[in-house]
């Protein structure tokens, strides 16, 4: 944070935030045992969860990636054994991409590890009317996310 003097303007506190939480983001990944796999791989991982099952087009349109390069991401994750592929019930020239309990585990374990991280490194840095300030302002970033 660069402690402006004066009252922040709009554009201080973006360029402050990007910055912190980019840090926050690294810290995050670096605290999970997702690190052997790529951000496009944990990603789609995510993405699997939140959605359910899906098929590589669709990953790659919802990535923003062309179909060649979810096809690699998808090939990987299928070699770990993290996600599996199904005929599609109503295409059959089609798959369907789901989480294998591995790839759940997977995640679920790498969610935990953040937290807990974040958690302890919360409750070593920061006294109740901190933790109070830092409660109040994730609610803010909450509202901003709503957009």
């Amino acid at each position: 944070m660069s402690g402006h003097p004066e009252e922040p303007t709009p554009e201080q506190v973006a360029a402050d935030l990007t910055q912190v939480v980019g840090r926050l983001v690294r810290k995050l990944r670096s605290a999970s045992p997702m690190n052997g796999l790529s951000p496009s791989q944990r990603s789609v991982l995510a993405r699997l969860d939140r959605g359910g099952p899906t098929t590589t087009a669709e990953l790659a349109r919802a990535e923003f990636v062309r179909p060649q390069s979810m096809r690699m991401t998808v090939s990987a994750l299928e070699s770990m054994e993290l996600i599996e592929r199904a005929p599609d019930p109503d295409d059959g020239r089609q798959s369907v991409l789901s989480l294998t309990d591995q790839g759940r585990h997977t995640l679920t374990e790498g969610r935990a590890a953040k937290r807990g991280w974040l958690s302890e490194a919360v409750a070593e840095e920061l006294d109740p009317a901190e933790l109070r300030q830092l409660a109040d302002a994730v609610a803010l970033l909450e509202r901003l996310v709503q957009k």
